[in-house]
């Protein structure tokens, strides 16, 4: 104001209808483009520590941040964000009973609808003394997680628990799992054979043939399991329970399905006649963390057009082939 030298500040302003705070003021740079990605970056992965620069890529996309995977995988160097590396722990199934078994009937099978393939598998969750177990079972098509149950023991009830809580919403044509006592016990048979479902099981010792289902409990390990310090049971109830019904199907993205959430896929797929074609998938179960965490499936590289694979193909090209080598020892010894 050249006039501030003549008159006073205070006399000026009122005349000039200005207010005097703004005579005083101190205006602020505004942070550049790129500082704020970084921002909105970190804090992604914060929310999703185990995602790599893919899925990450594909969240800020969601978000409406208009950037490519390979500036975002530059800023992750630049940041040092790796995306948290895979702990192992030893699967150990067991499969020595009398029980009948099931050939496996899914190997090839090409997956074009919802409810026509669910998979199923058990884990252990580690508490401060002791341990608690979850069974889960997935529809293949939508990755969507129909059932589950957190229990104390490994017995039959935990996995009937688990499917009675997913016959409520639906029943699957096909039931695939493992080998394991808990799946092959005549009450859990005979429950599934009442709905009329056919059984399916993986050969023993080829936990490729069951991939689909190894790698959803890989993810709930290394997205949720490992990440929390379960003081006890509820506080393990309350965590799983957590991110297996909202984060897991509702806010978890998965690049087999274009980049969308288990729920948002369905939801487009019944919304829309799916098309003839048919979309190979599986790589989710042959990445590896080490290269790329965020590497769950495949199908969609980054780039493509976030829309849903009318089809997929269980175990074609060498789907699901993830070597299984976990070690942990102790009390889950049988556990399957």
């Amino acid at each position: 104001m050249k006039l501030a030298g003549a008159y006073p500040i205070r006399v000026l302003c009122p005349l000039l209808a200005v207010p005097r705070s703004s005579v005083y003021y101190q205006g602020h740079a505004l942070p550049d483009a790129e500082a704020m990605f970084k921002a909105a970056l970190l804090d992604l992965a914060g929310e999703w520590p185990t995602y790599g620069y893919r899925r990450l890529t594909a969240m800020m996309r969601r978000d409406g941040w208009p950037v490519n995977g390979k500036r975002v995988r530059r800023w992750m160097e630049e940041l040092r964000i790796n995306g948290a590396p895979p702990q192992r722990t030893q699967r150990t199934t067991n499969s020595q009973h009398p029980f009948p078994r099931y050939p496996n009937l899914v190997e090839n099978l090409e997956i074009t609808r919802p409810h026509q393939v669910w998979v199923a598998d058990i884990t252990y969750l580690r508490l401060r003394r002791d341990f608690v177990y979850l069974a889960v079972l997935m529809d293949v098509f939508t990755r969507t997680i129909r059932g589950w149950h957190l229990g104390r023991d490994l017995d039959q009830g935990l996995t009937l628990a688990a499917l009675e809580r997913a016959l409520v919403g639906a029943v699957p044509e096909i039931h695939h799992s493992d080998q394991g006592v808990q799946y092959a016990a005549t009450d859990y048979v005979e429950r599934l054979q009442t709905c009329g479902v056919t059984l399916s099981m993986a050969t023993i010792g080829e936990p490729r043939e069951n991939g689909y289902a190894e790698r959803l409990m890989r993810t709930i390990k290394e997205e949720e399991v490992y990440l929390s310090d379960y003081q006890d049971f509820p506080d393990a109830q309350r965590h799983i329970t957590r991110f297996l019904d909202d984060v897991y199907n509702i806010k978890r993205i998965h690049s087999a399905l274009g980049y969308l959430t288990p729920q948002e896929f369905e939801d487009q797929w019944r919304a829309n006649s799916p098309p003839a074609t048919t979309t190979m998938t599986g790589a989710e179960d042959r990445a590896t963390l080490a290269s790329d965490p965020s590497a769950d499936s495949g199908g969609n590289g980054m780039g493509r057009r976030a829309t849903p694979p009318p089809s997929l193909s269980f175990l074609s090209h060498q789907s699901a082939k993830r070597t299984v080598t976990e070690s942990e020892t102790g009390r889950v010894a049988n556990m399957n």
